[in-house]
């Protein structure tokens, strides 16, 4: 059965030519005027790879600092030890604790953005990983997320670092803006991401390693991005 659009998606597809390809900067533009929600829309960016994530050697995954962070209020949770509880505190940490913080997580609690520990707690934490692995929360050394520098980590994380992993199709998915944004802000975000993708491309990747990359707000259509716009990807 074909899916019933609506009006407001109907009246979004009018605004742009879906089947042309747009500058990073355009395609910020018409996102912003194609949102249709009450609320302020995320802007997402989806970039399809030419990698083979069974390949141990091809799997995409780090972090990105956004210039102008993501505008979501980022909830943080930070699990330590007591002589490290102030530190995050004073970072911004919305919740600090151990046990009673994997006790909650273990009966059911995951309302948190981002979890990170310091590397002492990891042998209590491991055992969180088939609840936390699967939304994306596991505290990983790769990312940032497990370290002694607790505050630091924070902070980064409040300030609009976030990290990513491409998925099983090859696809990276990540939010990196709002449509309050503007153009440049989103572009410029898009293109910090886009850099660091472009220095974790695999050695052994022979194949054209960009596919293809668009841009979206929530619940709106996708905008195609021109790659030859963008200078040094392949």
């Amino acid at each position: 059965m074909a899916k019933r659009l609506s009006k407001n998606y109907k009246k979004a597809l009018e605004k742009y030519d879906i089947q042309k390809s747009y500058s990073l900067k355009e395609a910020a533009s018409i996102v912003k005027n194609i949102s249709f929600t009450k609320f302020n829309a995320t802007v997402d960016i989806a970039i399809k790879l030419g990698v083979d994530p069974k390949q141990a050697n091809q799997m995409v995954r780090g972090v990105a600092s956004l210039p102008h962070g993501t505008g979501k209020n980022v909830r943080v949770l930070v699990l330590t030890t007591s002589d490290r509880e102030k530190e995050a505190l004073d970072a911004g940490a919305d919740y600090v604790g151990l046990d009673e913080y994997i006790q909650k997580i273990e009966s059911g609690w995951t309302d948190v953005d981002v979890i990170i520990c310091s590397q002492d707690v990891m042998p209590k934490v491991s055992r969180l990983g088939r609840i936390l692995g699967p939304r994306g929360l596991m505290p990983n050394p790769k990312t940032g997320t497990v370290t002694n520098e607790v505050g630091k980590a924070v902070r980064e994380v409040k300030a609009g670092k976030i990290d990513f992993k491409v998925d099983k199709t090859g696809i990276i998915h990540a939010a990196i803006g709002k449509v309050s944004f503007t153009p440049e802000q989103i572009t410029e975000n898009a293109m910090e991401l886009i850099s660091v993708l472009q220095r974790l491309k695999p050695a052994t990747l022979k194949d054209t390693y960009f596919k293809s990359i668009h841009l979206s707000a929530t619940m709106s259509p996708s905008v195609k991005i021109d790659k030859s716009s963008i200078s040094g990807i392949q």
